[in-house]
Formats: C-alpha cells, sequence, structure tokens
C-alpha cells in the first residue's frame, strides 16, 4: 500500500479511534447526500415534465393571443400608438418567493395584478368584444410565461447542485472512504506487528529468566556438592579417636 492511498498518520490506538470515527461520519455523510441527490433528481424530472407540459400549452395560448389581436386590429384599426400612449404602469407584477428542496433554495415567480383594469371601458364604439379577448389571452400568455420562467430557473438552479452533489457522493465514496479504510488497516497491520515484537520479545525475555534461573540453580547444586566433598575430605582429629585408656 503506498503512502498516496491512505492518510498520512502515525499508528497508534488513539488514530485508531479517530479514524473509525471519521469512516463512520463519511458512511453517514454518503448516506445523506445519496439521499439528497435522489430528492433533487425527483424534483428535477417533475420540473422537466412541468416545463415539457408548459411549453406546449404556451405555443397553443400564443397562437390564440397572436390571432386574437389579428382580429382586434381587423375590428378596431391600428390601435398600437394609444396605448403606447396611454399605458404609464404595468397592471400585472411579479412578486418572488422561496422554495425549499432538500435544503436548495429554490426561486418562484408569481404574476399578480396591481390595481383594476383602467381600459375596461376601451372599444364600446366597435370591437369591444374582441379587444376583452385579447387582453384575457394575452394575461394568460404573461401568467404562462411567469411560470416557464420561474420553472426554467428552477431547473437551471437544480441541474447546478446536482452535480455538485454527485460530485460530492462520487468523491466520498471512491476517494475519502477507501483512503480512510486503507489507513485504518494500515494502522490495525501495523498495531499487530507490534503486538507480535513485543510478544516475542517477552518470550525471549522469559526465556532468558528460565535460563539464568537454571544455571543458578546449577551453581547452586555443584556448590552443594563441592561444599559436602569438602566435608567428608576433613582429616579427623587424633585426640577423638576412640582408643581405651591404658591402666599401668
Amino acid at each position: 500500500m503506498s503512502q498516496s492511498d491512505r492518510l498520512p498518520i502515525f499508528p497508534s490506538r488513539g488514530a485508531q479511534m479517530l479514524m473509525k470515527v471519521r469512516l463512520k461520519g463519511a458512511q453517514t455523510g454518503h448516506s445523506l447526500l445519496k439521499k439528497k441527490a435522489d430528492a433533487l433528481q425527483m424534483r428535477f424530472r417533475m420540473i422537466l415534465t412541468k416545463i415539457i407540459e408548459t411549453k406546449t400549452l404556451m405555443g397553443e395560448v400564443m397562437k390564440e393571443a397572436a390571432f386574437s389581436l389579428a382580429e382586434a386590429k381587423f375590428t378596431t384599426g391600428d390601435f398600437n400608438q394609444v396605448v403606447l400612449q396611454n399605458v404609464t404602469k404595468a397592471q400585472i407584477k411579479i412578486r418572488t418567493k422561496k422554495d425549499n428542496v432538500a435544503g436548495v433554495t429554490l426561486p418562484v415567480f408569481e404574476c399578480y395584478q396591481d390595481g383594476t383594469d383602467t381600459y375596461e371601458l376601451a372599444g364600446l364604439a366597435r370591437g369591444g368584444q374582441q379587444l376583452a379577448k385579447l387582453k384575457k389571452n394575452y394575461q394568460n400568455a404573461v401568467k404562462l410565461l411567469v411560470e416557464l420562467a420561474s420553472l426554467q430557473t428552477s431547473f437551471v438552479t437544480l441541474d447546478e447542485v446536482i452535480k455538485i452533489t454527485n460530485r460530492r457522493v462520487n468523491a466520498i465514496e471512491h476517494v475519502i472512504i477507501p483512503k480512510i479504510e486503507n489507513t485504518l488497516h494500515y494502522i490495525i497491520s501495523e498495531l499487530d506487528e507490534v503486538e507480535r515484537e513485543e510478544f516475542y520479545r517477552l518470550k525471549k525475555i522469559q526465556d532468558k529468566k528460565k535460563a539464568i534461573k537454571k544455571a543458578k540453580e546449577a551453581l547452586a547444586a555443584a556448590q552443594r556438592a563441592l561444599n559436602e566433598n569438602l566435608e567428608q575430605q576433613q582429616p579427623a582429629n587424633i585426640l577423638d579417636e576412640g582408643d581405651e585408656d591404658i591402666l599401668f
């Protein structure tokens, strides 16, 4: 195992406990990020389906709005200049809200009508019905455009977040967790080697102590034997001879 495949750490019991904690944290983080990526993918597919439906509907609404504009112009004549001169503020405005999906903030656009229709009496002379239909069709088109813009913004935001989350998941799964596991295996193998060396050292010490003890016992036995031989070889005391007294 090369040093690039593991973390630079001194093998010890404390390092082993630390690596176990880090491995558990990495596995928990990988699981949470995987669940987050799955939730984002689900929302991403829902938004994509809704975008397709909205774009399809948008084509029909814009076609109907353009056709109603042609009808209104045919009925009332060209009224572009009149509208441009009299309109000073927008009646349909947009406000922004926020939506949270697995910790990701998505902007949501909503349109609302500010005030009343100041040109509701337009077209009394002629073409009133066509102008009302024109306004209604274009209001629907604007609402769909706002909804489509909200969906497109959420789509792009989720796409970037999903890419980042997947990169993090892959990094944890294929780089961080294997490196921590390799480091843990390295620490365990080094500690086992130290234990084997310590066991061998203690065994050699025990053998040496036994040899020293045997040598002392042999020396003591030899010393006792020597002392016994010396005691047996001492000359007898002539005064202690057992001769009887001679009487004269």
